[in-house]
């Protein structure tokens, strides 16, 4: 169960920014894509808490945010369930008795999914901030220097 970014949207301008960015400013960056990975943790969570009837707390849990680490040379972050049984309660399962019997279907909750919808709005804005932030800092180090 992982959640990641599209980076289709950002422009040419934002993605040399961001190029800049890592290349001066890895921990920045890195400390930037963090930040990001966990209030889209936090989101996840909130909607898990929302749409999961059956709290005995495992499930909830077990969402946590990774790793920075990169992915066709762009920086990425995911979200992702440890729980066994997070992959059901994503995609939807069978519903079935004790002898075996199918008895009918349990739709999925597309946690995940829906999160990552919702949270791109907010991470571009966020991502906007972070480019102008950069450029200010470049600016003021080279007439500094």
């Amino acid at each position: 169960m992982d959640d990641g970014f599209n980076f289709k949207e950002l422009d040419s301008f934002q993605k040399q920014m961001l190029e800049v960015a890592n290349d001066t400013m890895p921990k920045e960056s890195k400390k930037f894509i963090r930040k990001e990975g966990t209030k889209l943790r936090k989101n996840t969570s909130k909607k898990a808490r929302q749409k999961v009837k059956k709290e005995t707390g495992k499930y909830f849990k077990s969402i946590k945010r990774g790793k920075v680490y990169y992915y066709n040379g762009n920086l990425s972050i995911r979200t992702y369930s440890t729980a066994p049984h997070a992959h059901l309660i994503e995609k939807g399962h069978r519903q079935v008795t004790k002898d075996g019997k199918e008895v009918g279907w349990v739709d999925g909750k597309h946690i995940f999914e829906d999160t990552q919808k919702e949270f791109e709005e907010q991470y571009f804005k966020d991502n906007e901030e972070f480019v102008e932030e950069i450029v200010k800092t470049l600016l003021v180090n080279k007439l500094k220097g």
